[in-house]
Order: C-alpha cells, then sequence, then structure tokens
C-alpha cells in the first residue's frame, strides 16, 4: 500500500511496510549514499547525479535526516520531472528514491 502526503508544492509518495517488497519497481535505482558527502557539497552533488539520469531511473537516497529543504530545491529545479517516493522514514534512517520521469 501506498500513502500519499502534500507538502507545499509537491506529493510525497510513502510506501507502508505492508506493501510487499517483492514487487519490482519500475525504474532501476542506484544508490546515493549522501552522508559521506561534505555538507558544503552534497546538494550540488545531488543536482548533478539527478541530471545525469535519464527517465526510468532513479537514485535511491540515503540520508540521517528528512531533507526537507532540498526536496524543495528538487521541486524548483526538477518541477514534475522526478518523483519523491520515501522507501524508509525514521529519524536517522532516510531512504528515499527520486524517481525520474519523462517530461
Amino acid at each position: 500500500m501506498r500513502s500519499r502526503l502534500e507538502h507545499s508544492r509537491f506529493v510525497i509518495v510513502m510506501n507502508t511496510p505492508s506493501e510487499p517488497r517483492s514487487a519490482a519497481p519500475d525504474y532501476t535505482p542506484y544508490p546515493f549514499d549522501a552522508r559521506g558527502i561534505a555538507r558544503r557539497f552534497r546538494h550540488s552533488a545531488i543536482f548533478g547525479a539527478l541530471g545525469a539520469l535519464q527517465p526510468g531511473e532513479a537514485m535511491r537516497f540515503v540520508n540521517d535526516h528528512d531533507p526537507l529543504p532540498l526536496l524543495d530545491q528538487l521541486r524548483e529545479r526538477f518541477g514534475d520531472r522526478v518523483e519523491v517516493a520515501y522507501q524508509h522514514r525514521e529519524p536517522g534512517a532516510i531512504i528515499i528514491d527520486f524517481i525520474v520521469r519523462s517530461a
């Protein structure tokens, strides 16, 4: 099951524990662990990585905090081209798939 949350100008899609983990996503996720990147370089690295992805690909973003300001910046920069899908959302452990869609 997926739930949708409204956050400012975009929709956050969250997977819930009742959703089967064996269901294959309709995109190819590539890992991106932001915890190992110096804070001053993180957003630039994220924008560059997302800009390199093709429709049907995703960045599986791992972080130690919920990046709400980053989500606003992504929406401004990429609009509806990037879907935000939380895979895990707990304090200290955030996993988000940033899915690139066709324009």
